[in-house]
């Protein structure tokens, strides 16, 4: 969830759940061993930290926040957490929908929130470091100044971490053409389990020596290591130029065929987005862009080759636009108005928030499948009397089925639940994965269970028992783990002696 700031207590009090005197004492030393103000243990605080955006995945408040403001501060209260029985798990801007930064019994949140500090940009390696907590945007911006570009950007990205966005290998609206986070990443500092701090990857263009630990913690949630550093490649910011196609369809299935259409025809877009007219009123009511409100579905694509290149490429989508269904179909030129439209994107999911709980898919089908998976989910809103709005990344098939419940409506939440469980069984049975950017976390456990075979699941346990034997690092997330802390208290894990 997004917090704003919290007063900084500095010294230890009971949560509100209460805490024994051993477990008090030792949170008096972990304020001792950090920055003063560094170490939150108010029951407001905790209760913030207690969640990411998926507020419906389970969670628990911690015994402790730390706001940390250095790599040394992590390792420290992992070490901590270490030698006194406790989890860590780490969280940036806690903007996540999985419920990957979701607090489990035992543990104690650290937020790199603070470490917010771009500390290089190196112009002529095309290159950059920067803090976990860095928000995505903040980067963007910085290297722009230098004539550079950093294209991975999800939606959430005025808002998002970079190295969260590393911690869930984060696609984003462009990644249909200029990929996800993973591609772009160079090199981590990551704090392991032991507290130990290692340099991963490279600053070269190209680099083969060793296993690729580097793309094994990206994507990983926290459960391996906790990043600090990110080392990113950037791409000159020169040499494209924007265009815009919007298409007015009939219906949902009638854009799924356009999408499929652009992917046979061998073009790959800078962009190919789909917004629902659910999320075009929610945007319109909050907003005010004067969006179209007589429309069934909206599918925007850019691409961005210069010259005639490009303009014979925005006219053919154009076409296929037209030949799919497309009511109306127009090239956007005037770059405020594909800005408007893009920002309604990037908008649709925090607008659908304020009508009520939103349960987020993130279910991602090959291209070819995507008008059947759209017809699927209409069928499954149906079927089990939910509402579903949409939007996607159409481009590369993942799909954002945005299911909505009354606030206080406990038949409607299971109801949504029993869709949510469906739509990701379909996705499966159509070829697809069950998340293709915001990780499994917790609310995906089920379906990871059913996409991974059980030698692939024994592969992630051993990976796991090798980084992290003693369960310390976001325990219970990012693949089914049938050994995942079940305990309600620290003096039990300590007595388990397990962490």
């Amino acid at each position: 969830m997004r917090t704003a700031s919290m007063p900084h207590p500095t010294t230890a009090t009971p949560s509100a759940g209460g805490i024994d005197l051993a477990a008090e004492l030792a949170l008096r030393e972990l304020i001792a061993l950090l920055p003063e103000g560094a170490v939150l243990v108010g029951s407001a605080a905790l209760a913030d930290y207690s969640h990411d955006d998926a507020e419906w995945a389970p969670f628990v408040p911690p015994l402790a926040v730390v706001l940390a403001t250095s790599t040394d501060d992590v390792a420290a209260t992992v070490r901590f957490a270490g030698a006194n029985g406790l989890a860590v798990v780490a969280r940036g801007a806690g903007t996540g929908l999985s419920g990957g930064a979701n607090s489990v019994a035992d543990c104690i949140v650290v937020s790199l929130e603070r470490m917010d500090r771009v500390l290089e940009i190196d112009v002529g390696e095309r290159l950059a470091v920067a803090q976990a907590g860095v928000i995505n945007n903040a980067l963007r911006i910085a290297v722009a100044e230098q004539g550079l570009w950093y294209p991975p950007d999800p939606a959430s990205y005025a808002i998002s971490t970079i190295g969260g966005n590393a911690a869930t290998n984060a696609g984003g609206i462009c990644c249909v053409k200029y990929g996800v986070t993973r591609d772009y990443i160079l090199g981590l500092t990551v704090v392991l389990a032991d507290g130990q701090t290692v340099r991963l990857g490279r600053r070269t263009a190209k680099g083969v020596t060793g296993y690729d630990l580097t793309a094994l913690m990206i994507g990983s949630e926290g459960t391996l290591g906790i990043i600090t550093e990110v080392t990113v490649k950037l791409l000159p910011l020169a040499g494209r130029e924007e265009r815009a196609i919007v298409g007015y369809f009939p219906s949902l299935t009638a854009a799924g065929d356009a999408v499929a259409g652009v992917a046979s025809a061998g073009i790959v877009p800078s962009a190919l987005e789909l917004i629902d007219r659910m999320c075009l009123r929610a945007v319109e009511d909050w907003q005010g862009f004067g969006l179209p409100s007589d429309v069934d579905t909206l599918l925007m694509a850019k691409v961005d080759e210069p010259g005639s290149t490009g303009l014979a490429l925005a006219e053919r989508i154009a076409e296929i636009f037209a030949l799919a269904g497309g009511v109306h179909v127009e090239l956007a030129t005037e770059q405020d108005e594909v800005d408007r439209l893009f920002l309604a994107r990037r908008l649709a999911y925090p607008a659908l928030e304020r009508l009520g709980p939103v349960l987020t898919e993130d279910v991602c089908v090959p291209r070819g499948r995507v008008p059947e998976m759209l017809g699927r989910i209409q069928a499954t809103a149906e079927r089990h009397d939910v509402v579903i709005a949409n939007i996607a990344h159409a481009g590369d098939g993942n799909l954002h089925p945005l299911i909505i419940a009354p606030v206080g409506d406990e038949a409607a939440k299971a109801r949504a639940k029993e869709a949510f469980d469906e739509i990701v069984a379909d996705c499966l049975a159509l070829g697809g994965t069950v998340t293709g950017e915001h990780g499994v976390g917790l609310l995906k456990l089920p379906g990871a269970a059913q996409e991974l075979e059980p030698r692939v699941l024994a592969m992630h346990r051993a990976i796991k028992d090798a980084l992290d034997p003693a369960g310390l690092l976001n325990p219970g997330k990012a693949f089914p783990d049938q050994r995942a802390r079940t305990g309600s208290g620290a003096s039990d894990a300590r007595t388990r002696g397990e962490a």
